[in-house]
């Protein structure tokens, strides 16, 4: 059934938030860091409405946003049956990357949904801002920051590879039908990650997860299978996934289209931790064993904490840089950061 949550995963009445605002979004659903299924939350949207009567009424409604833009599109032969990966192509990949504007992109996935023998279409991370100015007007959504922006993803039947995402995300489904499959981040050595700087559309995947059942390549993909949640949505129905979960999707139907919002819920700067990860590949990655144990101990004291505040045996006053980041120690450590960077 659309919108109900396996045993495993947490379901939030979207009713129970709706008001609450940012701040109640975040200590309601986001503050576990776990997935949420938010059922109905976008039902009463007009895209919804407009999808409910057929891709034709939603294409007629998405027009009228339409600027024009060009965009890239994925273009897949009938063979690969929508799964977008890997393969023998000229650039690594089994797809063609193609521009395509909103209106072209609908009406190709039209057709195709009603010719199996044409060549599929996947359209995705559009910025309304950019290629559909005022739907974001006409579907509302105030229970995220500001600065979350909705991104249309729109195609026939698909499966996107097995991810991640270095920002929160909620993705709402207004046409068609999605099946999310999630692991947890800590599963990340038993996925077999492919390559991160060769990928099909930004971020590396699980080359395990996108393989046949038991292939001989992924011995550990067992233990990740064995903690997966799959969980299927219908129009209207949201999901909150947090920042680094894996998660492979599959869109069900013939036409099929996805909103969704990416944000860090729980920055304090403008600072990624994604890029503090890379820094200290080239630092740490490479040295002695010995060693980056050393280093582990001191991440986790100073930046982990799961024993608490490294100074907690000092009173507040004596914390200095490793007081609250909001008391101007973020920009003091930033400032201590990139002079060390330019060699200071």
């Amino acid at each position: 059934m659309n919108g109900q949550a396996p045993p495993d995963l947490r379901s939030v009445d979207p009713t129970a938030i709706k008001g609450a605002g940012a701040a109640g979004f975040a200590q309601a659903v986001a503050a576990d860091c776990r997935p949420v299924l938010l059922p109905g939350l976008c039902r009463d949207w007009p895209a919804v409405e407009a999808g409910g009567r057929g891709w034709a009424a939603l294409s007629t409604y998405l027009a009228q946003f339409d600027l024009g833009r060009g965009g890239q599109a994925f273009i897949g032969a009938p063979a690969i049956a929508g799964r977008y990966d890997y393969g023998d192509g000229p650039d690594g990949f089994n797809f063609e990357r193609v521009s395509l504007t909103l209106a072209q992109s609908l009406a190709r996935i039209g057709e195709a949904a009603a010719d199996a023998s044409l060549a599929s279409v996947y359209m995705g991370s559009l910025s309304v801002d950019d290629y559909a100015p005022g739907f974001a007007a006409d579907n509302r959504l105030d229970i995220l920051p500001p600065l979350a922006k909705p991104r249309l993803w729109l195609g026939n039947a698909s499966r996107v590879a097995c991810h991640y995402d270095s920002f929160d995300n909620l993705a709402c489904v207004i046409a068609g039908r999605r099946r999310f499959t999630l692991y947890p981040p800590d599963a990340i050595g038993d996925l077999y990650v492919g390559p991160i700087d060769h990928t099909l559309a930004g971020q590396p995947i699980s080359l395990a997860a996108g393989a046949a059942s038991e292939d001989e390549r992924y011995p550990r993909f067992a233990a990740a299978a064995a903690r997966a949640i799959v969980v299927e949505l219908g129009p209207g129905d949201a999901l909150y996934l947090p920042k680094l979960w894996w998660h492979q999707v599959e869109a069900l139907e013939p036409a099929n289209l996805l909103v969704n919002y990416w944000w860090d819920g729980f920055a304090a700067g403008p600072d990624a931790p994604y890029v503090a990860m890379m820094l200290a590949m080239i630092a740490i990655a490479e040295r002695p064993a010995a060693e980056r144990r050393a280093w582990r101990a001191f991440f986790d004291h100073y930046v982990f904490r799961e024993q608490g505040h490294p100074l907690a045996h000092l009173p507040a006053e004596r914390h200095g840089l490793l007081g609250p980041l909001a008391a101007g120690n973020y920009g003091r450590i930033r400032a201590l950061v990139m002079k060390m960077l330019r060699g200071g």
